[in-house]
C-alpha cells in the first residue's frame, strides 16, 4: 500500500538539478502512488531531470528575484497546499535551503517535521522515518499520526540518485504570496571556491586529514595524494575549527556526509561526529599512530603509523606506478 502522494521540494544550480533532489526523488517514487516537484528558478532548463527520476508534476515559482528562497518558498508551497489539497508528505533535502523552508513550511502548516533522516520507507500507506541519533551510536523509526502532511528532511546520500523513471514532467506555474518585509533579505553577490577534481560530496575516493598531521603546512599531503587517487580531499572538524583547511573540506555530522567507494582517513582518531559523515564509504582505510584510534573500529583496512611517514611512502609508490 503506498502513500497517496508525496512533494519532493526541489533545489537547482547552474540550470540543473542538485544531486541531493534526484536522491530524495529515487528514494520516495517507489514509496508513493504520486511524486510531483515544487522548485523555483528556471524549471524547464531542468524538468526533463526530474522526470527521469520519478517527478510526475512539477511546480515552479518562477524567479525568485534574488531572495532567499525560505520565506516565498514557504508561502508558496502552503498556498499550493490550500489550493490543490495538502499532499500526505513533503521531502526535502538536509541543506541550508532546505532547513530554512522546512522550518517555516513547518510554522505555516502547523505541520511536524522530522530531520536530519537516514531513511525513508512505507508502512500502511504512511511514511516511516529512520534517524540516527546520539552522534550516529542508535537507529530509530518514527511516524507522524496527525492527519496534517508530514515534512521530512533527508541528509544527502542517503539515496542513490537512478535515472529512468519516465519523461519530463508538466511544468506548472505557482504565484508566490506576498510576504512582506519578511523577504526583504537578498543575495546581492555570490562566490565561487575554487577547487580542482571532483566535489567532496561527489568523488569516488575520498582522502581526509586530521589533528595526527601536526599542522597545516602537512595538508598538502593530503591534498597530493587525493590529486594522484583522482580524488577529493577532506577534513576532521578539528582541523578546520584550527583554521587549516576551509570549512567546505569537513566531512562529518556538522560538514558533508560522503559515501566514496574509498575513503582514506589520515591522522582521524574518528570521534563519533566524524564517523557519522563518512562510514557509509565502501572501503575504509585508516592511518593512526594511536592503535586505540576508534576509527579502527569501522576501517577494512588498518595502518598503524604516523601519517607524517605513511603518507610520503605512498605517494612515491603511487607516483612510481604511473
Amino acid at each position: 500500500m503506498a502513500v497517496d502522494k508525496i512533494w519532493v521540494v526541489a533545489e537547482s544550480t547552474e540550470g540543473k538539478a542538485v544531486t541531493s533532489t534526484l536522491e530524495n526523488l529515487t528514494g520516495v517514487r517507489t514509496l508513493a502512488t504520486t511524486v510531483e516537484v515544487v522548485t523555483w528558478g528556471d524549471a524547464s532548463a531542468f524538468a526533463a531531470e526530474l522526470g527521469d527520476h520519478g517527478a510526475a508534476k512539477v511546480f515552479s515559482a518562477g524567479d525568485l528575484n534574488g531572495a532567499l528562497p525560505g520565506v516565498p518558498m514557504a508561502a508558496a508551497i502552503a498556498a499550493l497546499a490550500e489550493a490543490e489539497g495538502a499532499p500526505a508528505a513533503i521531502v526535502l533535502a538536509q541543506t541550508y535551503d532546505g532547513r530554512d523552508i522546512g522550518g517555516r513550511l513547518s510554522a505555516r502548516l502547523d505541520a511536524p517535521v522530522l530531520t536530519n533522516l537516514v531513511g525513508l520507507t512505507e508502512d500502511g500507506g504512511s511514511l516511516v522515518a529512520h534517524l540516527s541519533i546520539f552522534g550516529g551510536t542508535e537507529l530509530v523509526t518514527a511516524r507522524f499520526t496527525s492527519d496534517k502532511p508530514g515534512i521530512f528532511l533527508v541528509r544527502p546520500k542517503t539515496f542513490v540518485a537512478e535515472g529512468g523513471a519516465g519523461a519530463a514532467g508538466e511544468v506548472v506555474a505557482v504565484e508566490v504570496p506576498d510576504t512582506g518585509a519578511r523577504n526583504g533579505a537578498k543575495v546581492v553577490e555570490r562566490h565561487v571556491e575554487e577547487r580542482t577534481g571532483p566535489k567532496l560530496d561527489e568523488a569516488a575516493v575520498v582522502v581526509s586529514g586530521g589533528r595526527g598531521l601536526g599542522g597545516a603546512d602537512k595538508y598538502q599531503l593530503i591534498e597530493e595524494l587525493a590529486r594522484l587517487l583522482h580524488g577529493a580531499p577532506g577534513a576532521s572538524r578539528a582541523i578546520v575549527d584550527a583554521g587549516w583547511v576551509p570549512y567546505a573540506y569537513q566531512v562529518g555530522q556538522t560538514g558533508k556526509t560522503v559515501k566514496p567507494t574509498v575513503y582514506i582517513a589520515c591522522g582521524i582518531s574518528g570521534a563519533t561526529q566524524h564517523m557519522v559523515g563518512m562510514k557509509g564509504a565502501k572501503h575504509i582505510i585508516a592511518i593512526n599512530k594511536d592503535q586505540e584510534a576508534p576509527i579502527f573500529s569501522i576501517a577494512d583496512l588498518g595502518i598503524v603509523g604516523d601519517a607524517l611517514k605513511v603518507l610520503p611512502k605512498l605517494i612515491e609508490a603511487i607516483k612510481a606506478k604511473s
